[in-house]
C-alpha cells in the first residue's frame, strides 16, 4: 500500500515498472456519465482507430476516470483533454477530469467484465482547445450551427440584399468591409491569384453562415475575396452594427468572436498565408523585426528565411538581393527592405487620416496596463484607441511562462496571454494602431493632442501613458551590432526556435531571467546564467530559484559579468569574467538587466529623477490650471489634468504583470471622474 484514504502529506509516487491501481476503498475511481452528456459526445462522434464505430446502447453506461497505469491497455487510445466547454467540464470535473488530464471512457458492462475495451470515443475536435487555456485555435468550429433563435437575432442587424451569381461581396484590398450573412445561396471565399500561384478557393458557405474573419473587428484590409457562385439573398452587416450587436447580445458575441479567431488560425496555416510573405534572414535584426510584429499580431503570413539549408526553391528569381532584406510580398506587391510601419500601413492597420475623429480616451502603450486601459475604458462606453510603436503585449508577450498570474494554475505565456487581451479589447471597439509611435503630448483644454512619427495627430479628452520602459544593454564593445543578430531581450518561441538545441548566454538576477533560462533549458539548450550579484535569491522568486538550481542544463554563474563579445556577422562567443576569464560558446545572449521609462517624449509631465511619472498626491508642480479646476490630481493623474499614468512607467508602480493590470484598470475610473467633472466646467 503506497498510500491509503485519509493519509496527509502522502508522497508522489513515480512508476518505473509494473502498474498501480488508484481505488476508492475497494472501488476504481471512475464516474458514470450522464445521458445527456453521453447523447452530447456521441452526436458528434468521429470513427475510432480501432474497433468499429457504434451508436450509443442505452443500456450500457460509460464511465470517464483518470487512468492510474500511465499506459493504454490493448484498443484503448488515451486522448487529452483541456476544454472549457462548461456544457461538457462541470461533468468531467466531477469525474477529477480536469485540463490537461487523460481521460479513458469506455463500456460499463467492459469494466464489470474486467475485458480491455474495444474502442475510446473522443471528444469531438470542435470542443477541444490548447492546453494554454486559449480559445479555439484551429479546432474551433469555423461553420457554428445556428439556432432559428440565433440567426433570428443576428438578422436583426443586418442590411438585406439580393446577389447574383458572380457578385463579389467584397474583395481584397477593401477595409471596413460588411459582414456577410448567407440566407440563400451560396459564397465561396478566395484567396485571390498571385504573380507565382493561381486563385486558390478556401471556402464554400451556404445558408445560414457568414462570411468574415478576425480583420472585421480591428479594421485590418481583406486578404481574401467573396463571391457568390449560386444566387440569393444576404444580409450585409456593417462594423457599426457589429460592435452593437457584440455589445448587446452576450450569445451572439461570444460565438461571433470564437469563429472569427478560430477561422483566423486556420488561415494562418493554409494558403491565405502566402498573401503576405515575408522573405528575410534569421541573422538580420530588421528580418526579426518585421517577422516579430507579423508573429504578435497574429496575421496570416508566410516566413522565408534565405538561410535556412532546407529551403527547397530560389528565393533570388524573383528580382530582389540579399540588399534588399527583410522583402515583405503584401498581395504580390513586394516591398524592399521592408518595416513594420510600411507592411502595418499596407495591411490598414495603421493610424491614418480617415480614422481623425475625437476620442473619449487614448491610451499609448499596449503592454498589460494599456490593454487592460483600452479594454475597461471601451466596456464602459468611452471611444477609445490604443496606440503602441510595436505591437500589443509590452514587455509581457517576451515572457515564455508567467506562473504566478491569478487564474492560470498551469502557466501562461506572455504571447498567449497578449492574444486573449487584444481580441478582448477587439470585442469591445477598441481601436488598435501599431505600430504607431507617439512623439509629442500637446495638452489643450479641450481635447489633448498626440503628434504621431508620421505627422498624423490623434485627438483625445483624456489620455493613460503606459509606454512601460525600454531595455538597458551592456556597456560593450560591439553590442548594438549584434542586437538582433545574437542579443535579444526576450524568450519568446520566435528566439527559442532560432538558438534551439545550442548554447546560450541569460544576463541578469531577476523573474524574467529566470523564467528565459528555464524556457531555454527546456528547450534543449545549454545555459549559462550569469548574476552580476552572489546571491541568486537576492532578486529571483523563490520558485524560480528552486527550479533553476534543480534543473541540470542550465549552470548558474553568480558573481560575473559578460565583458567582451565575439563573432563575425553574428554573436559565436562572450567572455564571462568572475573569479577567472572563461570565453563560451554562445549562440544567443538574452539580456534582462532592466530597463529605463519611455518618458523622453513626455516634456510636460512631472518626473523624478529616475525618468519615471509622478501621479497623484505625490504631484507637486501645480500649475494655474488646477487652480482653475479647483482640484488636486486624481489617483494615477499626473501634473497635466486629463493626462494619466499606470503600469511600469509611473513612480512607485510594482513591475509585476498583475500589478499593471490592475493599475490600468484603475486608472479608467479615475478618467471617467476627470471626464464628468470637465462637462461640469464646460
Amino acid at each position: 500500500m503506497l498510500f491509503r484514504t485519509g493519509d496527509r502529506r502522502f508522497d508522489l509516487v513515480l512508476i518505473e515498472g509494473g502498474a498501480v491501481d488508484l481505488i476508492r476503498e475497494e472501488e476504481v475511481l471512475e464516474h458514470a456519465l450522464s445521458d445527456r452528456l453521453l447523447e452530447a459526445i456521441d452526436a458528434r462522434l468521429r470513427r475510432p482507430e480501432r474497433g468499429p464505430a457504434r451508436r450509443p446502447d442505452p443500456r450500457r453506461r460509460r464511465h470517464a476516470g483518470v487512468g492510474a497505469d500511465g499506459a493504454p491497455r490493448r484498443g484503448v487510445r488515451v486522448i487529452r483533454i483541456s476544454d472549457r466547454d462548461p456544457a461538457v467540464l462541470r461533468e468531467l470535473e466531477s469525474a477529477g477530469v480536469g485540463p490537461g488530464s487523460e481521460l479513458r471512457v469506455t463500456d460499463a458492462a467492459d469494466a464489470a467484465s474486467g475485458s480491455p475495451p474495444d474502442c475510446l470515443h473522443p471528444l469531438p475536435l470542435a470542443l477541444v482547445v490548447g492546453e494554454d487555456g486559449r480559445m479555439g485555435r484551429a479546432k474551433q468550429k469555423i461553420r457554428p450551427e445556428l439556432t432559428d433563435a440565433q440567426w433570428t437575432r443576428l438578422r436583426a442587424y443586418g442590411t438585406p440584399q439580393d446577389a447574383a451569381a458572380g457578385d463579389v461581396l467584397f474583395r481584397t484590398g477593401d477595409r471596413w468591409y460588411d459582414l456577410i450573412l448567407v440566407e440563400d445561396g451560396e459564397v465561396e471565399v478566395v484567396r485571390e491569384a498571385l504573380w507565382w500561384t493561381e486563385e486558390t478557393r478556401l471556402a464554400l458557405l451556404g445558408p445560414r453562415t457568414f462570411v468574415g474573419e478576425l480583420g472585421l473587428l480591428n479594421g485590418q484590409r481583406a486578404f481574401l475575396t467573396a463571391r457568390v457562385t449560386q444566387p440569393g439573398r444576404v444580409l450585409r452587416v456593417d462594423h457599426d452594427a457589429l460592435q452593437r450587436m457584440m455589445a448587446e447580445d452576450d450569445e451572439l458575441c461570444d460565438l461571433m468572436l470564437r469563429t472569427l479567431w478560430a477561422r483566423r488560425e486556420l488561415l494562418r496555416h493554409g494558403p491565405a498565408a502566402w498573401t503576405l510573405k515575408i522573405v528575410g534572414s534569421s541573422r538580420s535584426a530588421e528580418s526579426a523585426a518585421l517577422r516579430r510584429y507579423a508573429e504578435r499580431l497574429e496575421l496570416a503570413h508566410t516566413w522565408v528565411d534565405v538561410d535556412d539549408p532546407a529551403l527547397d526553391h530560389d528565393v533570388w528569381s524573383h528580382g530582389y538581393t540579399r540588399d534588399d532584406l527583410p522583402v515583405a510580398i503584401v498581395q504580390g506587391e513586394i516591398v524592399r527592405n521592408a518595416t513594420p510601419g510600411q507592411v502595418a500601413e499596407m495591411l490598414g492597420l495603421a493610424y491614418t487620416a480617415e480614422d481623425d475623429v475625437e476620442f473619449d480616451l487614448a491610451v499609448v502603450g499596449a503592454g498589460p496596463a494599456g490593454l487592460a486601459a483600452a479594454i475597461y475604458g471601451a466596456s464602459e462606453g468611452l471611444r477609445t484607441v490604443l496606440l503602441d510603436a510595436v505591437a500589443p503585449g509590452g514587455q509581457s508577450a517576451t515572457t515564455s511562462r508567467i506562473e504566478n498570474y491569478l487564474g492560470f494554475p498551469f502557466g501562461v505565456s506572455g504571447d498567449a496571454l497578449t492574444s486573449q487581451a487584444s481580441l478582448q479589447a477587439f470585442k469591445f471597439g477598441v481601436r488598435i494602431a501599431a505600430p504607431c509611435p507617439v512623439v509629442r503630448l500637446d495638452a489643450a483644454g479641450g481635447a489633448h493632442r498626440l503628434l504621431l512619427a508620421d505627422g498624423s495627430i490623434v485627438r483625445a479628452r483624456a489620455v493613460v501613458v503606459t509606454t512601460g520602459v525600454a531595455y538597458r544593454g551592456l556597456p560593450l564593445d560591439r553590442w548594438d551590432e549584434f542586437e538582433g543578430a545574437g542579443i535579444h531581450h526576450a524568450a519568446s518561441a520566435l528566439e527559442l526556435r532560432q538558438v534551439a538545441g545550442s548554447d546560450v548566454v541569460v544576463v541578469g538576477g531577476a523573474n524574467s531571467a529566470g523564467q528565459a533560462a528555464l524556457a531555454l533549458a527546456a528547450n534543449d539548450c545549454r545555459v549559462h546564467l550569469v548574476v552580476r550579484s552572489g546571491d541568486l535569491a537576492e532578486r529571483m522568486s523563490s520558485y524560480l530559484v528552486d527550479r533553476i538550481r534543480e534543473d541540470p542544463r542550465i549552470e548558474v554563474r553568480t558573481g560575473t559579468r559578460v565583458s567582451a563579445l565575439h563573432g563575425d556577422d553574428r554573436l559565436a562567443q562572450v567572455t564571462l569574467q568572475g573569479t577567472g576569464d572563461e570565453t563560451v560558446d554562445c549562440a544567443g545572449l538574452f539580456c534582462f538587466i532592466g530597463a529605463v521609462p519611455a518618458t523622453d517624449w513626455l516634456g510636460e509631465l512631472e518626473r523624478d529623477e529616475g525618468g519615471f511619472v509622478v501621479t497623484g498626491a505625490d504631484v507637486l508642480a501645480l500649475d494655474d490650471a488646477w487652480r482653475d479646476l479647483g482640484r488636486m490630481p486624481l489617483p494615477f493623474e499626473t501634473s497635466v489634468p486629463r493626462v494619466f499614468a499606470a503600469g511600469d512607467v509611473r513612480r512607485g508602480s510594482m513591475k509585476r504583470v498583475a500589478a499593471a493590470v490592475g493599475e490600468g484598470s484603475s486608472a479608467v475610473a479615475s478618467v471617467h471622474q476627470a471626464l464628468a467633472m470637465m462637462e461640469v466646467f464646460a
